[in-house]
């Protein structure tokens, strides 16, 4: 006959013990519920587990609830456990205790799918079994997980209603739920009814000010905190130097460093992680730099924050210099480095990175596929930018409502409009932002009616438009000769919507009167403008005056100008042009003279052209190309050919010269 201790002895060898189990037909061999618990408790991984489940099964005591409870505890709650097989257990009892529940609960609190802890929970209560703290802590969290705020009120009530409503556990996860949903004062009311406050209760009410970006608040509560005499821990640590990051409080981050360094407080990779984030944000690189190299152990995030502190300062070269270093990059290490590339205008650079970043394995997520196809949209790659929804549909990734308007936004900006569209209607749910990039794909296609026509359903379906909605329906009306129709928008957006005018707003309607010949009137706004007129405002009001053949108000425009740094080439240009069609050579000759005193030289545009799925950019006298000889050939053919049907283009010399400076 076995004894407990025996098993005991198999423990550290579990796979072998279980397979030593007598027979269950055997007499006197079966072994005790105890032993069994305690072969539990020893379990390292499902394999063993399952083998200890089949002897369970074999030995009678699958209807044993203290030892199923165990078993499923192990599953859900255990690192090594598998919440599937949890679930799979449990749907086999057929009145399953508080204790399974609170496990399973746990195991999906801390999961991917929190919802099915609140599934469960509702499902414990009907069964008539009353919840504890342990239960309430694990289902307030996943209600903090889902944003569920009314649920959390629920189930904060059932917690009062039960008497242990002001359990400090109980009352730590509803602060977090307050938090989570962005309702500090509420969880700063819970935070000051709690009698006996923990160190969890002090970091998340700092972490929750951290969180709202509330810097002053989450450092009075950390010196009422050392007040009481309570320790911090590398949360607290971690949360006053987001909080400092967020608002770029660099003397409030460095006093938060030489708490650490003078208390001696133990350190551990977040908060270094911390610290480096804190100074790069702050604008002192150097120091970030100075400290990352100290660092004893670094991960992919140290690696990562480095990267993001040179791409955000435009230092390409420095981030790809630590992003080549990085030795194992995640996701986010490469996001961040496309992202430097396409800040900076680097649109194809980042392509290509993004093509190296598949070719090492490393699974794009939502982030990858919208800042690449942010890029594609820039660059007018369509191509490219197919190929990247042909992926997110051959590998079945869910198209969520940020993607979905990434994949609208880049066919508009390439040209299909009605891809767009497609995209658009088949949504299950759309925000603003959604209508926003419609209506300004309309605008930017010429689909004025249309744009109208979609902003009046945004109305209808309760979506309160933004400035940015506006900015693109009244592109929308000046670019289709809408007058009408843009003074009452925008009537509408200031006097309906209590949106305050932006510069771009004004722009648009300065460029809407202008287009319809309006140009007392555009003057009359710009003088009317709470801010002063930028280069955009004036440019649309130049081009209304080349329209209309203006030449005075094109005049008092240049005296505008002359106040701009950096000067802008394009408005002089415009300027030239204005003059040029006037036939006024001797003012042609200033602007140009103008022109070369203040070293302003008009950029040569870059157009860009498809050829069999394949993407070319060329400019002006442009011979990059590999068969450009051929092409200036063609070019020659073409223009010989208008010249002999009677086309010609009568432009002087002095607006050529102009145009090539």
């Amino acid at each position: 006959m076995f004894s407990s201790l025996k098993y005991l002895t198999f423990g550290s060898r579990l796979k072998h013990s279980l397979v030593s189990f007598p027979s269950p037909h055997t007499k006197f061999h079966c072994p005790s519920r105890q032993t069994f618990h305690l072969l539990l408790e020893k379990c390292s991984s499902m394999a063993e587990l399952k083998l200890l489940h089949a002897q369970i099964i074999l030995h009678g005591l699958a209807k044993e609830n203290l030892t199923i409870g165990k078993l499923i505890s192990f599953c859900a709650v255990a690192d090594a456990g598998d919440l599937q097989y949890a679930q799979l257990v449990f749907d086999q009892i057929l009145e399953p205790n508080k204790f399974m529940y609170n496990s399973l609960i746990r195991g999906y609190a801390n999961s991917n799918d929190p919802k099915m802890a609140i599934l469960l929970f509702r499902r414990l209560v009907g069964s008539g079994l009353s919840p504890n703290e342990f239960t309430l802590p694990f289902v307030l969290k996943a209600c903090a997980c889902k944003l569920l705020y009314w649920e959390a009120v629920v189930v904060h009530g059932q917690a009062i209603r039960l008497g242990i409503g002001s359990q400090v556990c109980v009352q730590n996860a509803v602060i977090n739920v307050f938090v989570v949903c962005g309702l500090v004062r509420h969880a700063r009311q819970m935070f000051d009814d709690i009698c006996d406050k923990t160190l969890v209760s002090w970091n998340s009410m700092i972490g929750g000010y951290s969180r709202m970006g509330c810097c002053k608040e989450a450092f009075l509560l950390f010196q009422e905190m050392r007040g009481w005499g309570v320790e911090p821990d590398v949360f607290t640590f971690v949360n006053l130097l987001s909080a400092c990051t967020q608002t770029c409080d660099f003397n409030l981050g460095r006093y938060v460093h030489c708490q650490i360094e003078i208390t001696g407080a133990k350190t551990d990779i977040y908060v270094q992680n911390a610290l480096v984030d804190m100074y790069a944000k702050c604008g002192y690189l150097h120091l970030a730099r100075i400290f990352f190299d100290r660092m004893p152990y670094k991960n992919v995030v140290s690696w990562t924050s480095m990267v993001s502190a040179y791409a955000n300062l435009g230092l390409v070269e420095f981030a790809q210099q630590i992003f080549d270093q990085t030795p194992m990059k995640n996701v986010v290490s490469w996001n961040s480095m496309i992202s430097c590339y396409i800040g900076q205008g680097r649109c194809r650079e980042a392509l290509d990175l993004f093509l190296k970043m598949c070719d090492t394995r490393v699974m794009p997520d939502e982030a990858t596929l919208g800042i690449v196809l942010s890029a594609c949209s820039q660059l007018g790659d369509l191509v490219f930018g197919k190929k990247i929804h042909n992926y997110i549909c051959n590998n079945n990734i869910t198209l969520t409502v940020t993607l979905c308007n990434s994949l609208m936004d880049m066919y508009a900006k390439c040209g299909p409009i009605g891809a767009a569209l497609e995209i658009f209607f088949k949504m299950p749910e759309k925000n603003v932002v959604s209508w926003n990039i419609i209506i300004g794909a309309l605008a930017l296609h010429g689909c004025g009616l249309e744009a109208i026509k979609f902003f009046e359903e945004m109305q209808g379906g309760g979506i309160w438009p933004d400035g940015i909605t506006f900015t693109g329906l009244l592109s929308a009306c000046s670019h289709s000769g809408l007058v009408d129709a843009g003074l009452h928008y925008f009537d509408q957006m200031r006097f309906i919507y209590r949106i305050s005018c932006e510069v771009e707003h004004y722009a648009c309607m300065v460029d809407l009167l202008g287009r319809g010949g309006l140009l007392e009137e555009a003057i009359k706004l710009i003088g009317g403008m709470p801010m002063k007129p930028d280069v955009v405002v004036w440019g649309a009001l130049l081009g209304a005056c080349r329209t209309h053949g203006n030449v005075e108000i094109g005049k008092m425009i240049l005296k505008q100008l002359l106040e701009f740094e950096p000067y802008s080439a394009g408005l002089y240009v415009l300027i030239s042009n204005i003059y040029s069609e006037a036939e006024r050579w001797e003012d042609v000759k200033k602007i140009r003279k103008l022109m070369k005193d203040h070293g302003i030289k008009k950029f040569k545009a870059i157009s860009l052209i498809e050829i069999d799925g394949c993407v070319c950019e060329f400019l002006v006298d442009d011979k990059r190309h590999d068969r450009s000889r051929g092409i200036y050939s063609m070019l020659d053919q073409l223009t010989d050919h208008l010249k002999s049907v009677g086309y010609f283009c009568n432009l002087s010399s002095a607006c050529m010269d102009v145009e090539e400076i």
